[in-house]
Order: C-alpha cells, then structure tokens, then sequence
C-alpha cells in the first residue's frame, strides 16, 4: 500500500532557497500549503499581487529558475506545477531537475543535477502533474521556467526516504510523517484530512487537525497509520487541542505487525489502548499496552469528531533499522553515495566508488567480498546501525 507525501511541504520544513527573479510574486508562495487564491483589482507598488511565484518579463536570452530544498528528502514521484489563476502570464514549459546532497549545502555549492522532468508544456489555471519515473532520493529540486511567468504553487509527491543514521539510538516518533510514516485509510475526511494527524508541528488552529462529518448512526469513525518503522510503541499522544466542543469522545488503538488491510476484529490487530475517554482541547499521553514490534495502528475515534496529533512514541526494530539503512543507501545517487562512504564510513575514495557502483546492497554484505569483512565495520554500522555485525 503506497501513500504519496508532499516531499516540499512546508509543514516537513520544505525552502525556496533560491530563485533568479519574483519581481511581482514571491518565490516562498510556492510551497504555502492552502491552495493558491486570487482577487482581482488589488494592486501594490510592483503590480497586481498575485499568490504564487512570478517573475518580470524577460527581454533577454535565459529563462528563470527556482530551487527548493526538500522538507523530507525522498524518492519522487510526481511533480504538480500547479497555475491556478495565471491565465496569460504562465510559463510555456518547465523543466524539473533534482539532486542528492548531504549537510546543508547554500545554493551556488549544489551539483549533480539530473533531470527528472523534461521541458514540457505548461496549461494556465491548471495542475500540471508530471510522473517521475526515477528511483533515487534527493534532497532538492529546481524548477525552470521557461522563459518568465507565474506558478503558483510546487508540489512535489513520493515516498519518504529517512536517513537511519543513528536513529537506532533514539525514541521517535513512529508515526511521523517526517520519517515517512501515512496515513494509508480512514472513514470519513470531510471537514480536514485525516493526514494531518501526523505532520510534525503542533495545530495552530481546529482547520490543521482531522474532522468528521456528524454521524446519524451507530457506527463510528477511524484512521489507519502505516509506521515509519516497524518498532515497539512505548507512549501514545493523543492531542485534541482546539477542538472544544467537536473532540472524538473516545478512543481505542490497536496494532499490526504486518496488514494494514487487516479487517477491524482481525486476530492481526493486537491492543494497544483499549477504549479510553479523551477531554477536549486537552494533550492526552498514555502508555502502550503492546510490546511488541509493530508496523500499523489503527484508532478508532468514538462516534466522530475531530483530533489534532497522534504520536506514537518508541524505538525501532533492529530488523526495520538495517533494512531503513540498505533503503536509503541504495537509493542515494552515485555522489552522496560515495561522500557518505568517505567521509562517514572512512572508506578510501577509490573504494568507495567501486562500492558505490555494486548497489543494490543486499543485508549480509560483504560477505563473500575478498578481503576481512572486518575491514568494512564502519560501513556496516552505517548500514546496519549500531546493532551490526562486528
């Protein structure tokens, strides 16, 4: 089951860090989370004011360019070059370029470009979404329009990929969407999506939480979690802040191992709260009553009503640590790879391009490679975590 998160989000710490013009919109309008609005006839001292990215007319060769540092890097799979309301002054085409890096690099020391959407023709007021079809994870974006014009808003849609680099070591929250945990089912999103129970930051108001419509019946609502990692849940948050008089009443959670799409009443779903009464606009912490590795929770919220956050607090799964390591490093492009194998691992530059090019690595590697697997314990580690063989 695949669940695709906004990789640029704001609410993941996403950044336009660079752009070569917005003389009339803002380049940071780009990754506002609300959808793009328009009213017409407000002008300031640089024309119309727009809600979204927009650059001057150019009367030169070039065309404009925007880069966006990922909130969550990740693998991606679509592109949503959204131009709601820019009707005659969009971008013919845009072309899309990503790349991995590690640190926090500025702007001008990005490198390693490599397109993963091609110049393609723009619609006005429209999303324009273009599949990503390659499968490594970055961690920023450029966005080239050409030659000038308006978008207003930059979505950039896949799976997360975490760096488990000493994570092994922590509490997390398993949940997280930062980590790449999802929101994979739940009953009802009518009034707010059920997504937001698990973005990192807390509520600012009853619209960033997850309500239902009013039931007229006997049943009552629930939201399925896919874990980051499978892990052991040592504390459950359940935050109803700002829901006053609309707060779910009551709630139980339960957890899988292995099926999310295990039916409610499944023998899959072992407890992990049983039915509890909440308070409204009030943080509830409870302590998990499963210790056992788990890989979804579902909660069912009784008989509707809204929630802020759900965290569930614990440690990863040795198991689920290694294979996170061996995800993430497969997936790195050949660069970061490499500097992660030098300056992380201490492994020789020579070696490590030789090493970079043998993924995918698969668990128990190098078993097998000529020389003592001894040799390559940092590498392990990174890999593996601090649970590898020695």
């Amino acid at each position: 089951m695949t669940a695709e998160t906004d990789l640029a989000s704001r609410w993941l710490g996403g950044n336009v860090v660079a752009a070569s013009d917005e003389s009339f919109g803002e380049k940071e309008n780009l990754l506002t989370p609300a959808p793009a609005a328009f009213e017409p006839g407000h002008y300031g001292h640089r024309g119309e004011i727009v809600d979204g990215w927009e650059t001057r007319r150019r009367r030169s060769p070039g065309h404009d360019w925007v880069i966006v540092r990922l909130g969550a890097p990740g693998v991606i799979t679509s592109v949503d070059v959204d131009t709601s309301f820019f009707t005659g002054n969009f971008p013919a085409a845009v072309a899309v370029e990503a790349c991995g890096c590690e640190g926090y690099p500025a702007p001008d020391e990005l490198t390693g470009w490599e397109q993963i959407v091609p110049r393609s023709a723009l619609t006005g007021d429209s999303h324009n979404v273009f599949p990503v079809t390659d499968g490594r994870r970055f961690t920023h974006v450029r966005l080239s329009a050409y030659p000038d014009g308006g978008i207003a808003r930059l979505r950039v849609l896949g799976q997360v990929v975490p760096d488990p680099r000493g994570l092994e070591e922590l509490t997390i929250d398993l949940a997280g969407q930062a980590y790449g945990g999802a929101v994979v089912a739940s009953t009802d999103d009518f009034y707010t999506s059920a997504g937001h129970l698990i973005r990192p930051d807390r509520a600012r108001t009853m619209g960033e939480g997850w309500e239902t419509r009013r039931r007229r019946d006997d049943g009552h609502d629930h939201v399925v979690f896919r874990l980051a990692f499978l892990g052991v849940i040592r504390r459950i948050v359940v935050d109803t802040a700002h829901f006053k008089y609309n707060a779910s009443a009551e709630v139980a959670l339960c957890a899988t191992a292995l099926d999310p799409c295990a039916p409610a009443g499944s023998p899959a779903w072992r407890p992990l709260l049983a039915r509890t009464r909440l308070q409204p606009d009030t943080r509830h912490e409870f302590a998990s009553q499963c210790d056992e590795p788990v890989g979804a929770v579902r909660l069912d919220a009784f008989p509707d009503g809204g929630m802020s956050r759900v965290r569930l607090i614990g440690r990863i799964d040795p198991a689920a640590r290694r294979a996170a390591g061996y995800r993430w490093f497969n997936a790195l492009p050949a660069a970061q790879a490499v500097q992660c194998l030098t300056d992380d691992a201490g492994i020789e530059p020579d070696l490590a391009v030789g090493i970079a090019r043998q993924r995918p690595l698969a668990e128990g590697w190098p078993d097998g490679v000529p020389g003592p697997a001894a040799s390559y314990q940092a590498l392990i580690t990174m890999l593996e975590g601090e649970s590898g063989r020695s």
